[in-house]
């Protein structure tokens, strides 16, 4: 998407939890997405033990709604691609590390070569998880008082220093303080994995 204007109205309408809006964003990036994950995957008994579907359904599930409570700064198709690619290597080394660490050891599964693309995930479609309008009421029930103001106002499309002006606090204070509540939650719904990555 090389338009600055249709670029801009996407992530706006991101922010305000659009279900056309998500379904583009899947269109556009899932196949990038993928495409990350399975080029990182070089180890065969990784790949028999992750679908990079089920990977690209966690980042864009866990995206669509941070972007909805506006936790995000976007402005520019690359921030976007370079913000996309990087839970995605997030994410796959987390699930790595717990598989080594024996929840699932890979290292007993057959070293099966796979050169072609895996087959798509059972469950349901990258579009269909991040335009669960239920998923965002869940985010919003769970939010603190303060941290779901926070989140309308920026879905509102107001900016930090507006936000400020209102509420008080500083820019980046703000910032930290919904990404903080947008990681606990994402958290309490699945949707990220807590930063112990000791054996549960």
């Amino acid at each position: 998407m090389h338009d600055p204007n249709l670029f801009s109205d996407l992530v706006r309408r991101l922010r305000s939890g659009d279900a056309a809006a998500a379904t583009e964003l899947v269109r556009q990036y899932e196949a990038v997405i993928r495409m990350e994950v399975h080029c990182r995957l070089s180890d065969p008994r990784l790949r028999r033990a992750f679908d990079t579907m089920d990977i690209c359904q966690a980042v864009l599930g866990s995206f669509f709604v941070r972007a909805a409570a506006g936790q995000f700064d976007i402005e520019r198709p690359e921030q976007l691609l370079h913000l996309l690619k990087g839970m995605a290597r997030k994410k796959l080394a987390h699930q790595a590390r717990q598989e080594r660490a024996g929840r699932r050891d890979v290292r007993r599964l057959e070293a099966v070569e796979q050169d072609g693309w895996d087959g798509a995930a059972a469950g349901p479609t990258p579009s269909v998880v991040v335009a669960d309008r239920d998923l965002l009421e869940q985010v919003r029930r769970r939010l603190g008082p303060e941290e779901r103001q926070l989140a309308d106002l920026r879905a509102a499309g107001l900016d930090w220093p507006a936000i400020v002006a209102e509420l008080g606090g500083t820019p980046s204070g703000r910032r930290k303080q919904l990404a903080r509540a947008m990681d606990r939650v994402a958290q309490e719904l699945g949707l990220d994995e807590s930063d112990d990555d000791g054996p549960a």
